[in-house]
């Protein structure tokens, strides 16, 4: 047998690992599913690596890419499986990651909201040493002191530390001081602000400072046992792990710097948005990736995923350049409680192991996919394609506890369990668009993920959208969003400076030193010059506000590929003007005769990785006639009714109304009455609500 030419994408979750696999020779494209392994994800990994290999016919030598998105290191702070750490900073500045911002998500509530705090506060240590804001010393380090603590974390067992000094951004002489005193104990893992978020505000940049400081054992350690694992499978294909920013990075860049793989997983399926958007002429686009754990909510407007200079993790701000996602605990594991004599789902998940009950591997307590199945809505024997069988009765006696706590009927606390799942989306979906003052009736809801396609349709109803797209290989369809990801490393430099006829110089300079860098880490990375992009933007506000807003860098003279960019006073102008603009859309008002300051100049460097498919449709999709159409009793929104179920290949461009049930091998869609939905082509199906007429 000849060789083949593989890349696979993978996308290992709470619950399943996703897998798209691509032949690059033939451009066709396949897709499995196998449960995740939570005591160690590249167990699971190479589980499905076999599998996939089996069923498609390949070897796992004909592996030449894998790339690699996962919720490890999310996983690892949501859970506090942390190692024990330490935080070195400015003599007076201990205490940062507790004060933090004076901003209350409750504003009215007379108590103190609960901060997480990763380090505590005997294990922060003060340096008399200072920066100046401009990068001038004006105390120097205490290299005693250094040294002193240096002594004592070792003896204490601390495994990480991290290093930030004020005005360390502008001026990291005292931190690489530091960190070079540090490394001389053993197995001490440093992380450095000036190397992790080197921009101002300094309770972010301490915040994100230290969750990659403690992330680094979790991810170098898991690294090491997946390339041990993947050698001895024969597996010798490069590997790259997808970041928060859509990119991926080379495996000992993700070593140095986890805490941009916080997002790694979901920032695959905004990556499949975005493209399915340009694929489908559909400019404004709201995804939910509901899972076995959790739902991601993603937004493209305009044909662009929404980016972020900053987000957080259970409360923890995390300063570096991300896809802008929302995630909430309700997937098809998500169980069900009574709390205060309501019902909740989640944020609690029975994961894979136990997993639901219905999966017959210890569960006990009520979830989604248990309530799905009583209610008819997945078939025992398709799960999976198939592969796995559920059992309806051990759904139906984990239910009925929750249902005698409730005084309802088992079929009635399922459908409740739905219910409530599908408002918390829904709540979600609403939040990503409201807060940027987007109506949900603009945007196309698109499901994805093994749940999504059997909430949609109640969760379009209840945001007012008139219409959904299903797209091809949906449940697995951030593995499919890895696979078009490039090599993207993000670089920054923080100084405030009004953009006037003075800027024009430094900002030059500045230009020029980040291009320089990236230039240099794509050269590291062995990019050829043809596969090369390098981006630029500023954050930018008005003088005397708080934050910013990222603003692309102008291409007056079209793009510049691999250059630095023109600065010059037409190109200063056109990024004010672009400003103005920006701040019109996003607050509905700007001054465009206040002065502009400018306090981050932002590079992107992206090494393009090659060719991808061209679509999302998987092979081998082909027009079926009606043969396949069943009927089975389904507990829809008017109570039990035989419904039409069909495969999803039987779908064509003729409209069928529902309510109907369509299966394919790794997902269901539940239409319901009022919808009908179509084949629109690329695989990809079209749901309409009937007074949409377009």
């Amino acid at each position: 047998m000849a060789n083949k030419n593989i890349r696979v994408a993978v996308d290992i979750g709470g619950t399943f690992t996703d897998l798209q696999v691509l032949d690059l020779d033939s451009g066709r494209t396949h897709d499995f599913k196998s449960p995740s392994t939570p005591h160690d994800p590249s167990e699971g990994l190479i589980t499905a690596l076999n599998g996939a290999s089996a069923k498609f016919g390949f070897a796992l030598a004909d592996i030449s890419m894998l790339l690699h998105g996962s919720t490890i290191a999310t996983n690892a702070v949501l859970e506090r499986k942390l190692p024990k750490g330490a935080l070195l900073t400015t003599q007076g500045f201990t205490d940062v990651l507790e004060i933090g911002r004076h901003m209350r998500h409750n504003v009215y509530s007379l108590k103190a909201e609960a901060r997480s705090l990763l380090i505590p506060r005997q294990r922060r240590f003060g340096i008399a040493e200072r920066m100046r804001a401009n990068g001038a010393v004006e105390t120097p380090l205490d290299i005693d002191a250094v040294k002193r603590i240096g002594q004592r974390l070792a003896q204490d067992g601390v495994a990480s530390v991290a290093i930030s000094f004020l005005h360390a951004y502008r001026n990291p002489a005292h931190e690489q001081q530091a960190a070079e005193i540090l490394s001389q104990i053993p197995g001490l893992a440093i992380a450095t602000s000036h190397e992790v978020s080197p921009e101002i505000r300094e309770f972010e940049r301490v915040s994100t400072t230290v969750l990659n400081a403690l992330l680094k054992p979790v991810i170098s350690g898991y690294l090491e046992r997946l390339t041990q694992r993947l050698a001895q499978a024969g597996v010798g294909a490069g590997l790259y792990l997808v970041q928060s920013n859509g990119g991926v990075a080379l495996p000992d860049d993700a070593a140095r710097l986890p805490v941009k793989l916080l997002l790694s997983g979901p920032a695959g399926g905004a990556m499949a948005m975005e493209r399915l958007a340009r694929e489908n002429d559909l400019p404004n686009m709201v995804g939910i990736d509901m899972g076995g754990t959790s739902s991601d909510v993603s937004v493209v407007t305009g044909g662009q995923v929404n980016e972020t200079g900053e987000g957080s993790i259970d409360g923890l701000p995390v300063r570096l350049p991300m896809i802008e996602i929302r995630t909430i605990g309700a997937g098809g594991g998500s169980i069900a409680q009574v709390v205060t004599e309501a019902m909740r789902v989640g944020p609690e998940s029975a994961g894979s192991v136990p997993g639901p009950a219905c999966y017959q591997r210890g569960g006990t307590r009520p979830t989604v996919t248990d309530a799905n199945l009583l209610l008819g809505r997945i078939a025992p024997d398709a799960f999976l394609g198939g592969e796995m069988q559920l059992d309806q009765a051990a759904a139906e006696a984990a239910i009925k506890p929750l249902a005698g706590d409730l005084g309802l009927t088992p079929d009635h606390t399922a459908r409740g369990i739905v219910d409530v799942a599908n408002s918390s989306m829904a709540s979600a979906v609403r939040l990503s668009l409201f807060e940027k003052g987007a109506d949900p009736a603009d945007y196309v809801l698109t499901p994805f993920g093994g749940a999504g396609g059997l909430h949609s349709c109640a969760i379009a109803e209840e945001l007012d959208i008139d219409r959904i797209l299903f797209p091809a290989t949906a449940s697995t369809l951030s593995a499919g969003g890895i696979l078009t990801s490039d090599l993207r490393h993000d670089l920054s430099h923080s100084e405030l400076f009004l953009l006037d006829g003075s800027a024009r110089a430094p900002l030059d300079e500045i230009a020029g030193k980040l291009h320089a860098e990236a230039s240099a880490m794509l050269d590291v990375d062995q990019v050829a010059p043809a596969q090369r992009r390098i981006k630029f933007s500023a954050d930018c506000r008005y003088r005397g506000q708080a934050y910013e807003i990222v603003t692309p860098w102008p291409e007056l003279d079209g793009p510049r590929l691999d250059c630095a960019p023109r600065v010059d006073a037409a190109a200063i102008a056109a990024l004010k003007a672009a400003f103005h603009d920006l701040h019109l859309t996003r607050y509905a008002h700007n001054a465009p005769n206040e002065p502009v300051e400018l306090v981050t100049l932002r590079a992107t460097a992206i090494g393009l990785l090659g060719r991808a498919p061209e679509t999302f449709g998987q092979d081998g999709d082909v027009l079926m006639d009606d043969g396949g159409v069943r009927v089975r009793p389904i507990h829809l929104r008017d109570g039990w009714q035989d419904t039409p179920v069909r495969d999803r290949a039987t779908i064509g461009a003729a409209p069928i109304t529902g309510p109907v049930l369509i299966e394919e091998a790794y997902s269901s869609l539940l239409i319901e009455a009022g919808w009908t939905i179509k084949a629109v082509g690329d695989g990809c199906l079209m749901a309409t609500r009937a007074r949409n007429t377009g």
